[in-house]
C-alpha cells in the first residue's frame, strides 16, 4: 500500500553528490584501465591488441609525463601555429635553395654563351685569315 501524500524518488536523487564525489576523486588521483586482446589460431599469435586507458585530470596527467594534445596540431592552437611556422621556413629554404640554384644556372648559361660566341668571332676570324693568305698566295693576273 502507497501512502498518497508521498510520490517515488526520482532515478539518482542523492546519489549526485556520490557521483561528483568519486569524479572528483578520479579525476584527482587519476585511473588506469590495461587489457591485452590475443587472437591465437592453432598456437600461431594472428592479432595482438593492446589497450591502455588513462583517465585523469590536466593537472595530473601532466604530473605524470602525459602532454601530448599540446603538440597535436588538432587539438592546440599553439601546436598547429608552431606546426605552420616550422613548414613556412622549410619552404623558404627550398625557395631559397631554388633561386639560388636558378641564379647560378643563369650564371652559367650566360657563361656559357658568352664562351660560346667568343668562340664563334675566333671561327670567323680564322676563316678571313685563312681567306686572306689565299689572296696573297694567289698568282696576279696581270691585266692585257
Amino acid at each position: 500500500m502507497t501512502t498518497p501524500g508521498r510520490f517515488p524518488e526520482p532515478y539518482g536523487q542523492g546519489s549526485g553528490a556520490n557521483l561528483a564525489d568519486i569524479l572528483e576523486r578520479v579525476l584527482d588521483k587519476g585511473i588506469v584501465i590495461a587489457g591485452d586482446i590475443r587472437i591465437n589460431l592453432l598456437d600461431i599469435e594472428l592479432l595482438t591488441i593492446k589497450l591502455r586507458l588513462v583517465i585523469a585530470s590536466v593537472d595530473k596527467a601532466k604530473e605524470m609525463g602525459i602532454d601530448w594534445w599540446e603538440t597535436d596540431p588538432a587539438l592546440s592552437s599553439r601546436a598547429r601555429r608552431s606546426e605552420l611556422a616550422k613548414e613556412n621556413a622549410e619552404l623558404r629554404e627550398r625557395l631559397a635553395e631554388l633561386e639560388t640554384g636558378r641564379q647560378e644556372e643563369t650564371g652559367r648559361s650566360l657563361e656559357t654563351g658568352r664562351r660560346q660566341e667568343a668562340d664563334r668571332q675566333r671561327e670567323i676570324d680564322r676563316q678571313r685569315e685563312i681567306d686572306r693568305q689565299r689572296e696573297t698566295d694567289r698568282p696576279h693576273k696581270e691585266a692585257p
